[in-house]
């Protein structure tokens, strides 16, 4: 066994030697060999980057500019000799900073949870059996398949390959994909020379081949030279870093005015140093939303969990807030509209149309005609089919406890069991057969060709594909009574369309025997000289929730396309069934071709079905839909949809069938490959952008009353309402319970009956001007109402400020409740029971309230006094009052707007 620090220079080597080296064979390793080397090797994962240690994380905390204005606020004040002042700003500076790294760690750990999510799977060979396994379960001598779209998992050294490019930029920096072979190298070939190797990290452009796993983890040529690879970005977007510049420039024009008040009160006022000081640190605090961007950071992975609970998975954050404006979602259909179970309903051949009975991928089912069973011996056209849908074949079929299983693709899967079906051996059909050659499917050339010899001297060519490519390549067909007869195109063509009318996918099949010494394929061997076999339709039915998503949808003002590579009438078909809109225009891909782009842009927003259409086709597709100023979500699963993936406003990629170059080119992966998970993921961003709407209507008014309220006093020239102390906690015990809660608020009723937001709409709206200035009004008068009240009942300052500073409080968590509905009214019960963190914080921050106004040592600190129930009461009801002005306001603001 090679030793993983130094494995073997495979590329040197044959293909042959180099599985004796890794003591592997062509069939793979058993599971206790495989059992055994993980244990001796690890897993095939790459050293986790070096993070920062807690401490410094801790302390980075303190890197922010208000931070350094409480910090020399706190000098200040020392030196003054207001030693309870200076220990309250220093507390508050310190749980701030324990805050937000708690909040920090909780981020970090949503995150890692996604990362882990995205893990890559590769298809392997266990025991001559193929299987789907999670790339870090590779150990050295495992034989990998490797095809178009793949990330290479692991360091192989190549067995087979056909056509086989890699871009290895990562690692050489060399921008063209390198051509690939098993013939061995010089020893000392530089690393992009190398081209009997495969190296972990690097995406296969085009081919197909297998390989042995030379090494893996650290071992591995990218584990020497770099660390992990990214696969989910840092957890930010445009809007968070708006706003944190926003703050940043909102901090130095609060500065800017404390100054000038700092030095107008103490110039013009000729007020004491040491209050007047206060004051202005109250203000600066009261006034800078220090804490908006963490919690906003802390909204967006609330939101990136909850799509991943709902089987999307967020690859590129900005994603979130371009789902609350796609206005278009462009659907595949195999398998994300419909079910991917596909089942071969129908065959066809020059004379009849046969009924092939089963349920899903199990390999059990009879073969009819005209409601008779029609058996092989009896139609040896069966066989045919049998025999060309087993071998042009790369899936297996497994049996598990919940039923069958592919291993590959559905719809190979389905042949399997037609074949099994036909020929009553389950899966262990034509095992006699070897393959000689393959020419891989291509979205370019629309077929699989295969090469086979049954070890009696017979060769044989088959093929499966597209009806019009396989056609394009057949010189006759296979009659009824078996012999070889002029091709009838038109007949074939009208079969096609009978199937494909009934909701079929249609295939064709063909095939050529060949000299029992030829071993290669290549395309001259099928121009031309194929025997057309038959037709075979598969159906594969809409996904029930897919229908239910498409409706909702609709409501919520989403055009839903399906884009398809099936027939026109197999996309009508299934269109009808989930209720695409414009169900009776299709367009295929040769219309698009024959429309320049002006004339593509109309038909693309009118058109929702789109069927015989290449990844190009999509590309152009998006960018039409766009040219109309509509937000497009795309959908695709391969290695030629990056570019339309990459060019649409969100690109979604399949998790199940996705290759790995269509998932790096996303910014969405769905682990289910399910469109109504497309649907999930456009709610929740939706919600988790009305989130931060909501997080920041209630920040800056908040704020600004604040504000305000000290800016009011110090112009007068008379005590402050509320003290620079009671600001620091109220601004801490607020910001960091009310306004953390509305991170977790869940969708709004109506969140899927409002249509798209426009993309480029502004976050600090007219309206939402209108609601700071509106709620800090009201704040303002509210607070200098409850003092003055309080001082002209005779009560001391202190016991004024203390009513004051409660009347603040309670007013922020009236506007928590009315801010938590902003698209409807608060006046119901579902708003009034709100949530449990909603209720917890609320909870926690009367708490906090009842101690600092009634605990005698708390009284001290924060210079309160107790205040009286009936008091306590009437500062609840200038909070009702409150409400229902906002809430009055809004209903006429809404009324206005109409429905």
């Amino acid at each position: 066994m090679p030793d993983i620090n130094m494995p073997p220079r495979c590329h040197a080597i044959s293909a042959g030697d180099a599985l004796q080296v890794l003591a592997a064979t062509e069939y793979g390793l058993d599971a206790e060999e495989v059992v055994r080397r993980q244990a001796e090797y690890g897993l095939n994962r790459l050293p986790d980057p070096p993070k920062r240690s807690p401490l410094l994380r801790f302390l980075a905390h303190f890197h922010n500019v208000l931070i350094y204005v409480l910090i020399a606020s706190a000098v200040v004040t020392g030196a003054l000799q207001h030693w309870v002042d200076t220990g309250v700003i220093l507390t508050v500076v310190v749980v701030n900073a324990v805050i937000g790294f708690i909040q920090e760690g909780r981020a970090e750990q949503a995150m890692d949870a996604i990362r882990g999510m995205l893990a890559p799977r590769s298809a392997v060979l266990r025991n001559g059996v193929r299987v789907s396994v999670d790339a870090a379960e590779l150990v050295p001598g495992d034989i990998v398949l490797i095809e178009a779209g793949d990330r290479v998992p692991a360091d192989l050294r190549l067995i087979q390959s056909r056509g086989l490019k890699v871009e290895e930029a990562i690692l050489t920096g060399e921008s063209v994909p390198v051509d690939k072979a098993i013939a061995p190298v010089a020893e000392e070939a530089a690393l992009g020379d190398r081209t009997s190797m495969l190296f972990s990290g690097t995406l296969v452009s085009a081919g197909v081949g297998r390989g042995v796993v030379a090494a893996t983890g650290a071992a591995t040529q990218i584990g020497r030279i770099s660390g992990m690879l990214s696969q989910v970005e840092t957890l930010t977007t445009p809007l968070v870093a708006q706003m944190d510049r926003f703050a940043r420039w909102l901090t130095v024009f609060i500065l800017i005015v404390a100054a000038s008040l700092l030095a107008y009160g103490y110039f013009v006022g000729h007020m004491l140093f040491s209050d007047l000081f206060m004051a202005v640190v109250g203000l600066s605090v009261a006034a800078i939303p220090e804490g908006l961007p963490a919690v906003l950071t802390i909204t967006l992975a609330v939101g990136v969990r909850a799509m991943a609970q709902r089987n999307a998975i967020v690859r590129r954050l900005p994603a979130i807030e371009t789902l609350g404006s796609v206005s278009v979602i462009c659907s595949d259909k195999t398998g994300t509209l419909t079910r991917n179970e596909m089942m071969v309903a129908s065959l066809a051949d020059a004379g009849h149309v046969y009924s092939v009975d089963g349920n899903g991928y199990a390999p059990e089912g009879a073969v009819s005609l005209s409601g008779a069973n029609a058996l092989p011996g009896e139609h040896p056209v069966l066989m045919e089919f049998a025999r060309t849908a087993g071998l042009c074949n790369d899936a297996m079929l497994r049996s598990h406890e919940a039923g069958w299983r592919v291993e590959g693709d559905p719809m190979e899967g389905a042949l399997m069991a037609l074949a099994g079906k036909i020929t009553d051996d389950g899966t262990n059909t034509f095992r006699q057969w070897i393959r000689m050659d393959a020419i891989p499917f291509d979205a370019v050339h629309r077929y699989m060709a295969t090469l086979h010899c049954d070890g009696a001297g017979l060769s044989r060519i088959h093929v499966k594909g597209a009806p019009e490519a396989v056609l394009a390549l057949c010189g006759d067909q296979r009659a009824v009574h078996g012999r070889a007869e002029p091709l009838d195109v038109a007949y074939w063509n009208d079969k096609v369309e009978e199937l494909a009318g009934e909701g079929q996918r249609v295939l064709a099949m063909a095939v050529r025997d060949m000299p029992d010494q030829h071993a290669d394929l290549t395309t001259a061997d099928l121009d031309g000289h194929l025997t057309l076999i038959g037709l075979i339709g598969l159906i594969d039915p809409p996904r029930a929730e897919a229908i239910k998503a498409v409706a909702e949808c609709h409501e919520a003002g989403i055009r839903v396309k399906m884009i398809t590579g099936d027939h026109a009438a197999t996309a009508r078909a299934i269109a009808g069934m989930i209720g695409l809109k414009n169900d009776d225009r299709v367009l295929t891909g040769a219309d698009l071709e024959a429309m320049d782009d002006a004339a593509l842009a109309d038909a693309a927003v009118h058109t929702d079905i789109f069927a015989r259409t290449s990844p190009a086709h999509k590309l152009r597709l998006v960018a039409a839909l766009q040219a109309r100023g509509l937000t497009v979500a795309m959908t695709g699963d391969g290695v030629n949809d990056a570019p339309a993936l990459k060019r649409a406003d969100a690109g979604i990629a399949m998790g199940l069938k996705g290759s790995e170059a269509a998932k790096e080119a996303a910014e969405l992966v769905l682990a289910d490959d399910n469109f109504a998970s497309i649907a999930a993921a456009v709610r929740e961003g939706r919600t988790v952008y009305d989130n931060i709407k909501k997080v920041i209507s209630w920040t800056l008014p908040t704020n600004a009353g604040e504000a305000m309220t000290i800016m009011v006093a110090l112009f007068a020239g008379m005590a402050l309402p509320i003290t620079a102390v009671q600001i620091l906690w109220v601004n801490l015990i607020t910001a960091v319970t009310l306004g953390l809660a509305l991170a977790f608020e869940p969708s709004e009723p109506g969140t899927m009956h409002r249509p798209p937001r426009p993309r480029n709409e502004p976050l600090l709206t007219g309206g939402l001007i209108w609601h700071i200035v509106f709620v800090s009004t009201l704040f303002l008068a509210a607070v200098f109402g409850m003092y003055f009240y309080a001082i002209d009942r005779g009560y001391s300052v202190t016991s004024a400020q203390t009513v004051s500073m409660n009347t603040l409080v309670v007013l922020e968590i009236f506007h928590l409740f009315f801010i938590r509905n902003i698209y409807g009214t608060s006046l119901t019960w579902a708003a009034a029971k709100g949530t449990r963190v909603v209720w917890g914080c609320v909870i926690s921050v009367t708490a906090a309230q009842f101690a600092i106004t009634y605990l005698p040592p708390l009284q001290t600190v924060f210079g309160t006094e107790g205040v009286p129930v009936r008091d306590g009461l009437l500062i609840v009801a200038v909070g009702v009052v409150f409400f229902a002005l906002i809430e009055t306001e809004k209903k006429m603001r809404l009324a206005f707007r109409g429905p």
